[in-house]
Formats: structure tokens, sequence, C-alpha cells
């Protein structure tokens, strides 16, 4: 069990870590909180390994990039950022100790930067990254200008953070690590509590408790929010009000505080009538579809209605929400096929994503790319995950993606590929990236939906397959017949189709 423990916030400002190294600087949180810093005028530099797409922008700002991970890089720097997903025995966070610098965990840089602001913090198992991003949107949209930090990128922004002029920092409180227990609230909002992250919290009930160990950081001044329709977030709620807290709850539910009526969810959206206290708020509408999507947007439209700005701001924001990068993702159409992007690994996410992707497929077939995302979640949750991918009509299986994990006999994706309840011509397993978009573009036929879900790694795939589709345009039916071969969980060649 990981029982990592991280400083609380205290009067560290952003402004008091000098120069910033962060490592690993990629990654999608990584990224956004040097966004963060360099918008802040703060200097910054970062080590990485590949060319992910963040790292043009944070050189746009003047960020300083090592495509290395050498010890060279900490040569003037003063405060060194690492995530999670960081061994301590890593060459640059030896190095940074053995010259005295100040070590931070993420979390704790971003508290820093935290300093002086009202935090709305957005945790749960699932929906962080969308609800977060919704949370902003309404509080720009109202003319608020947070500051934000996002697991994401809110789509056609092209950005994750910002360093905004206003009294609200929002930001996503990732549970994975318990790193989120750093945060002092003046919002909390509590999407859901499932079972997940159990190489750290050994159980759910050892979760659950520290979800309300999280709540209970929430300023007395401020308010905590959770989802009446789920049922971790509702027994939460009967906790935490047992003890006097200030609890707010939104859901289908006929107790839950905001009430969400007549909500419908089509290919081009979802919309609901939202009620409060007896009283309408007007209608929500939402140009992506998906049920759980509105559930988020009404923690959104509680927190603006509690913060007491115009519910109206909320509605135009959502009304115009564009989504986020690798949460519903359109990457684009090619040969007849449309190509999704999901970052949906927990098989409730997952569940509910396939069967959004179900209702924009109509009439054609659905078709998954996963990569599934550590293998104790892949081994702990199997039937459960195989379930979720047994909604699709095709399923093409990458290995897992587990850094720093060590495989044992009968754990990973050939594991996880006998139980997937589809028929042998429909799943296949291919054990090298360049073979998943040959096998898609074998596969999918006009009509059909596509879509790369999964760990952080498969966001790279869609523009290969959109390729893969678009060459498979110019070719003969002879052609496409031969192109390429599956491999089997075994290594061996197929044509399974």
């Amino acid at each position: 069990m990981n029982t990592a423990q991280f400083t609380p916030a205290g009067t560290l400002t952003a402004e008091d870590l000098g120069r910033i190294h962060l490592i690993g600087v990629g990654g999608v949180g990584m990224s956004g909180l040097a966004r963060l810093f360099l918008t802040r005028g703060l200097p910054v530099s970062g080590s990485e390994l590949r060319e992910w797409p963040s790292l043009a922008g944070l050189r746009a700002l003047g960020g300083t990039i090592h495509m290395t991970h050498e010890v060279a890089n900490l040569d003037g720097v003063d405060t060194v950022v690492y995530s999670s997903a960081i061994p301590q025995d890593h060459l640059e966070m030896v190095e940074a100790r053995r010259r005295g610098l100040r070590v931070l965990h993420r979390s704790e840089a971003l508290a820093a930067a935290m300093t002086g602001r009202r935090t709305v913090a957005v945790a749960g198992t699932h929906g962080k990254t969308t609800t977060t991003s919704m949370v902003t949107m309404v509080l720009q949209q109202a003319g608020a200008d947070p500051s934000f930090v996002i697991g994401g990128e809110i789509s056609e922004v092209g950005s994750g953070a910002h360093h905004g002029t206003g009294e609200y920092f929002v930001v996503e409180a990732d549970e994975s690590d318990r790193s989120f227990l750093i945060y002092r609230p003046y919002v909390s909002i509590i999407t859901n509590v499932e079972a997940d992250h159990l190489n750290t919290y050994g159980d759910l009930a050892n979760l659950e408790a520290t979800f309300a160990e999280f709540a209970r950081l929430t300023d007395p001044d401020g308010f905590i929010i959770t989802c009446a329709d789920d049922p971790g977030g509702r027994r939460l709620a009967e906790t935490l009000r047992a003890e006097g807290r200030r609890v707010h709850t939104y859901g289908l539910s006929p107790d839950a505080d905001l009430r969400l009526d007549d909500m419908a969810s089509t290919a081009q959206g979802v919309r609901y009538l939202a009620e409060i206290d007896g009283r309408s708020l007007g209608e929500i509408r939402l140009p992506i579809p998906g049920r759980h999507m509105g559930l988020n947007s009404a923690s959104a439209v509680l927190t603006a209605y509690l913060l007491g700005l115009p519910v109206e701001a909320a509605e135009a924001a959502l009304g115009g929400f564009p989504g986020v990068r690798r949460r519903f993702e359109r990457k684009g159409l090619a040969d007849g096929v449309l190509v999704y992007d999901e970052y949906a690994y927990h098989p409730t996410s997952m569940t509910l994503a396939l069967q959004t992707l179900r209702e924009v497929a109509g009439d054609g077939r659905l078709l998954v790319v996963f990569q599934p995302y550590r293998l104790y979640r892949t081994r702990d949750l199997q039937a459960e995950i195989a379930a979720a991918l047994g909604i699709a009509d095709e399923v093409v299986l990458l290995e897992v993606f587990g850094p720093g994990e060590l495989r044992q006999p009968g754990e990973g994706s050939a594991a996880l590929l006998e139980v997937v309840p589809l028929d042998a011509p429909h799943k296949v397993f291919v054990d090298s990236w360049e073979d998943a978009p040959v096998e898609v573009a074998r596969r999918a036929r006009p009509g059909d939906v596509v879509v790369t879900m999964g760990a952080p790694p498969i966001s790279l795939m869609g523009d290969q397959l959109l390729d893969a589709l678009t060459a498979r345009a110019s070719t003969g039916p002879a052609d496409q017949a031969v192109l390429g071969t599956a491999v089997d969980p075994d290594g061996a060649a197929s044509t399974a189709g």
C-alpha cells in the first residue's frame, strides 16, 4: 500500500520557489503546473524524454525544456518538482537532494501557487477533469477570472492552466496517492467515490474514509458538494451532515438539493431542467452527449448558485462547453470512420463512455482500441473491465501501461482478452504499437466509430489511426484484404477478422 506523506498547505507562495525545475514536465498535470508558473512570470525548466504536444506551448512561454534526464539540468535551480510517477531514485531527484535543493511533490508546489486564493477543489473517482473544466468555464463566464490547473486541456482553449486575477483557484484534486489531503479548499466537490487506487488504500472503506478526511479540510465558511446518485457520495454526505458540516447534493434522486428533471441525452447533446429548493433554475443544455456529462455539469451549476453567481452564466458557459481533450474528444473523420479519444480506464467510466459512443455510432459499429492502465487495476477489476469492453463490437487490445510495475504470470492484457465477452474474431491482442492502426484500418467500415481509450500514451494514436484510414481509402479491396496481420496473445501471427 502506498503510504506517501505530503506537507500540508502553508504560507509558502509560488514566488518563494525561485527557479523551478519539473521532472517529467510533459505529463498533463506537470505541464499544466509549468504553464501556471510561466504565466506568473516565474523561471521554469523541465526534463522529458518524449516530445509531448504540451512542450511547444511551454517553450513559447519561455520555459527551458531538456530532452534528457541528467544532473546538469539542475544547474541554477532552486526548487525541484516531481510527480508520483517519478521514482525516488531518479537521478535528478537524487542529485537535487545531494545539492540541498527544495524538493516538492507536484501537489505541494500547486498548493504554494494557491496561497491567498479561495480554492475550489474537485475530487472523485470519475469525472474530475470534466467537472473542473466546467466549473472553470462557469466562473469565467461570470467574470470571476479564476486561476486554474486541470488534469487535461479544455478543447479549443488548448490549455489546462491559467493564472487569473480573481479570488478563486479551481483545481483538480488527485486522490490516487493521497496528495489531495494537502489542500485547504473553500469549496470541495466530490463527484463520486468508487473502488480504485487500491494499491494505495487497500480497500474501499479506507478510500471512503480518506475522501471524508479530504472533505473535512474544507473551510467552515465554505461548503461541500457531492452527488446524491452515487452510493459512495451519498454515504459521504450522510457522514458529513451528521458532523454538522455544510453539504449540498445534486442528481436525479428526488432528495437531491439540486434536482435534475426530464434529463435526455442524444448524439447531439444532453439537456435537463434544474430545480433547487422547489425553484426552477431553467434548462441546462450541453453540446456533448452522456447522462454522466449532465451530472458533471450539475455540480458546476450548484457551485455557481451557492457562490452567489448568476445562474445565467452557468447556462451560457455549459451551452457552449467545448469538451476536454481526452474526454470524449473527436479526433476526426477518415474514409467514413469517426475517430474519438477517451481517457477512461476504470470500468465505470469506460461503461459510461462506451454507452455514449454507442449513441453516436447509431447504426454503425463501435470499435475500441484499449490500453489498460496499471497492472493492479487490470488484475483486480479484470471482470468489470472486460464487461465494459463487451459493449463494443470490436476490441483491439494493447499491453497494459504500468510504469515501474512488474508483470506476474497470468497478468496483463492476454489474461484480460480471454474474459472479454466477444467471440474471438471480434477481439484481438496486438503486441506492438505499430500494429494497432493497421488492425483498425482492416476492421473498420464506413459508418463505424473508433475510440482510443485508456492509459495516457494511447492519446497519441488517434492521428495515426486517421492516417491509416486515409491511406486505406486509396487502396483497392484486394489491397485492404491483406493490410497487415494481427498478433494473438501468444505472439503468433493471426488474420482474425
